[in-house]
């Protein structure tokens, strides 16, 4: 699933083009994730949720928060590192 996918489904399929490069931390070595396995992720009343920062060409800044769907934090990593990997190319 692509980072447009999550973010159709949680705006309710609305298609936005988001175009951007992700923040510096986003973009750091793994080490950081080593760390903090939950960097990026947060829980909202039992599901769990990404968040970040896009950085846009027109130099300006949007704070993107996608859920993610699920409430095991296994599933949760899995998908905050696709999504963040599909956005890193």
């Amino acid at each position: 699933m692509t980072y447009q996918d999550y973010l159709n489904e949680s705006a309710g399929g609305t298609n936005s083009a988001v175009t951007g490069t992700l923040s510096a931390c986003v973009r750091a070595s793994r080490s950081g994730l080593e760390s903090n396995p939950d960097h990026h992720l947060w829980n909202n009343r039992g599901t769990w949720w990404c968040h970040f920062t896009l950085h846009r060409a027109d130099y300006t800044a949007e704070r993107i928060r996608v859920s993610l769907k699920t409430r095991d934090v296994e599933v949760a990593r899995s998908r905050r590192d696709e999504l963040l990997g599909s956005l890193a190319r």
